[in-house]
């Protein structure tokens, strides 16, 4: 009897993710999120670029400037995520800081703005873009960073955490 308690489903503890996996999850969720939400503000008309974006140096054809290369660049940037998740992860994991993901987030706009700027045809020179597209561009940046650099540091304190439990006080109540 107690052999058949052992063997039940519900008795048995789940093994957890290793942590880079939960890292990688975390980049994918993140780039599908704050893409979403980028291409939602392109719809709403606060920016003037579109998750399109990142497929036009590569794409041939007008299906990239519709519905599907939005779609199709919103996963793209979602894989893409997962690289700048890992790179989070192997840089600033052990800062449980929300300005290290601001700071992170605003890193990752200048990187695309200026650096990348001449790889993206769609993309213009900053002195171009209106005033909306530029606040709007970064503040979807500094959330992403946010989201990225917070939910790693926090899977990073918890691994920590239970790896080394704290003992409990033996203060007199």
């Amino acid at each position: 009897m107690e052999s058949e308690q052992q063997t039940l489903e519900q008795n048995q503890k789940e093994t957890p993710l290793p942590l880079v996996t939960k890292v990688i999850v975390i980049g994918l969720c993140g780039g599908l999120l704050w893409s979403s939400i980028s291409y939602l503000a392109y719809i709403l008309n606060f920016t003037e670029l579109s998750p399109n974006l990142v497929l036009l140096p590569w794409a041939i054809g007008d299906w990239k400037n519709q519905v599907l290369g939005n779609v199709i660049g919103i996963i793209v940037i979602g894989l893409l995520s997962i690289l700048t998740a890992l790179l989070y992860y192997g840089l600033f994991k052990k800062y449980d800081n929300l300005w290290v993901g601001i700071l992170y987030g605003v890193g990752l706009w200048l990187l695309v703005f200026y650096l990348f700027n001449p790889i993206f045809p769609g993309l213009k020179d900053m002195n171009e873009l209106s005033r909306n597209t530029v606040i709007t561009t970064i503040c979807v940046y500094i959330l992403y960073g946010v989201f990225i650099g917070y939910s790693i540091s926090f899977e990073v304190n918890e691994l920590n955490d239970q790896s080394h439990p704290q003992q409990p006080s033996t203060e007199n109540e």
